[in-house]
C-alpha cells in the first residue's frame, strides 16, 4: 500500500524532518494496531471496606457458600468457553494497485545497488589476490571483505569464487593462503542465518573438504577442521 499510494507524499516530504516524523508516527500506530487488535481488558477493582465498618450494628454474617452451587457455576462457565468461537480477527482481503513503475523506486535504490556491486567486486578481487599470492593487496582489501560478508549476496559470491578455484585444481594452499581462506569462511558462516543453511552453508560443505594445506610430509590439514564449530 505504501508503494501504491504514498510515493508522491514521500517525495514531497523529503527534506522536511517534522513531516517525515509525523508520517512515521502514523505508520507506527497502524502497525501497532495491527499487532494488538484487542484492547487490554480492564480489571474489576474490589473496593476495600471502609474504616470502622466492623463496628456497625446489624452486620450480616457472610453467608456459607454451597460447594455444589459453586461447582455448577464453574462447570457452566467452562462449557461456555469450550463452545465459544475463537477470538480471532477476521482477515479482510483487499486489492492493492500496483502503484508507480518500478523504475521510480530503482532510481532511489540506485546507490544501494552500486554499493552492492562494489562489495562483490571487492570480494572477487581479494580472492584473486590470495590465489595469485599478492598478499599485500589481499591484506588491504580484507577488512572490507569481512564487512561485506554481512550481506547474503557477498556470501554467495564467496562460495562461487572458491568453487571456481577448486575446479582449477588450486585447492592445495600455502600457510598464508590457507589462513586467509579460513578467515573468510568463518566470517561467512558466522553471519549465516537459518535461511542460509541449505544455501550458503551447503555450498561451503564440498569446499571445506577440498581446500587443504600440507603441514609436513604425509600430513594434510583440511579446511573443515577449522570451521566445523559453526551451528
Amino acid at each position: 500500500q505504501l508503494v501504491a499510494y504514498e510515493v508522491k507524499r514521500m517525495k514531497a516530504e523529503e527534506g522536511n524532518k517534522q513531516k517525515i516524523l509525523r508520517h512515521i508516527k502514523e505508520l507506527a500506530e497502524k502497525l501497532y494496531k495491527n499487532e494488538n487488535p484487542y484492547p487490554a481488558v480492564a480489571m474489576h477493582k474490589v473496593q476495600k471496606p471502609s474504616e470502622g465498618c466492623h463496628l456497625r450494628l446489624h452486620q450480616k454474617p457472610f453467608p456459607r457458600l454451597d460447594e455444589g452451587t459453586v461447582q455448577w457455576i464453574i462447570d457452566q462457565a467452562t462449557a461456555k468457553l469450550q463452545t465459544a468461537p475463537p477470538a480471532v480477527k477476521a482477515e479482510k482481503k483487499c486489492m492493492v494497485p500496483s502503484g508507480p513503475p518500478i523504475a521510480a523506486i530503482l532510481e532511489r535504490n540506485g546507490n544501494a545497488l552500486a554499493n552492492s556491486a562494489r562489495r562483490l567486486e571487492v570480494v572477487r578481487n581479494c580472492i584473486s589476490y590470495v590465489f595469485e599470492n599478492k598478499m599485500l593487496e589481499a591484506k588491504k582489501l580484507f577488512p572490507a571483505v569481512l564487512r561485506a560478508m554481512k550481506g547474503r549476496a557477498a556470501r554467495h559470491c564467496l562460495t562461487q569464487e572458491l568453487h571456481l578455484h577448486v575446479q582449477q585444481n588450486r585447492a592445495v594452499l600455502d600457510h598464508q593462503q590457507f589462513d586467509f581462506i579460513i578467515r573468510m569462511m568463518n566470517c561467512c558462516l558466522q553471519d549465516c542465518t537459518a535461511m542460509d543453511e541449505h544455501g550458503i552453508a551447503a555450498a561451503l560443505l564440498p569446499l571445506v573438504t577440498a581446500f587443504c594445506r600440507k603441514l609436513s610430509p604425509g600430513i594434510t590439514q583440511f579446511a573443515y577442521s577449522c570451521v566445523q564449530e559453526h551451528v
